[in-house]
């Protein structure tokens, strides 16, 4: 069958890509450095010709509130309007674990309205939640860091390989579509400050990483169910530790 990924040069979308075509799938990679912009609607129609299934993994490239939603909701109604004229039949989408317990943050919010869009658009959709990458681990740091220290809060987190998240979106490709929400998660639960401070080790920073129960996430408070998947999500087979020696980059 057809599927395009929309966000298909990214991180995920190229996993998932190459997911698809080992399975057999003709696959279009969908994003602006292909010609096929969702913000805009630029070719959005040609590339959905025949195809049954959509996948957006796309992301906003701005955090700021106004900007994220806009992206959200403008790229939505482009896509929902392109598939209805071209009879998709699934559209699966990549949300993130907790959107609804994180709302102080405009970035959820705007994720939020996203998937109310999904769920009004008529299109049979899949939701698939996803808590945080192993790759985002960097970025976290960084937000946390002040001087030769990085202070971060101790709620739990259960952060996935993207390489097991792209196997989730290939997998629900091949399904019909569940008009539901599923989450998928690593195999492991520990606080956030712990795997930031395997990170930084692996990579020899030898910033101190300071356990603050009241820093927030990016801004937004954040407890030990805010970011963690409920029971029956999908995990994945990836260890953060496996992962660190067999995938990321030292610096």
């Amino acid at each position: 069958m057809k599927v395009v990924v929309i966000g298909g040069t990214g991180l995920i979308g190229a996993q998932l890509c190459n997911n698809l075509r080992a399975k057999g799938h003709v696959v279009l990679a969908a994003s602006p450095r292909t010609g096929v912009d969702a913000l805009t609607g630029e070719g959005l129609g040609p590339a959905l010709q025949g195809a049954e299934v959509v996948v957006d993994v796309s992301n906003s490239p701005s955090f700021e509130d106004a900007a994220a939603l806009s992206f959200f909701e403008t790229c939505g109604r482009n896509l929902f309007a392109a598939e209805k004229a071209a009879g998709v039949g699934h559209h699966i989408a990549l949300s993130v674990v907790g959107t609804e317990r994180m709302l102080d943050s405009g970035y959820f919010r705007a994720k939020m309205a996203q998937e109310e869009l999904i769920k009004q658009s008529g299109v049979p959709y899949t939701i698939l939640r996803a808590t945080q990458f192993f790759e985002f681990m960097a970025g976290i740091a960084y937000s946390g860091a002040e001087g030769n220290r990085v202070r971060l809060t101790d709620a739990a987190l259960q952060p996935v390989a993207s390489a097991d998240v792209a196997q989730a979106l290939a997998d629900s490709a091949e399904q019909a579509p569940a008009n539901r929400t599923l989450e998928v998660a690593g195999p492991e639960r520990l606080p956030l400050v712990e795997f930031v401070r395997s990170y930084l080790q692996y990579n020899q920073d030898p910033r101190e990483v300071i356990a603050d129960p009241q820093a927030t996430y990016f801004g937004a408070p954040i407890d030990d169910r805010s970011l963690t998947p409920d029971a029956g999500a999908r995990l994945g087979a990836i260890h953060f530790q496996t992962w660190l020696k067999t995938t990321a980059v030292q610096h």
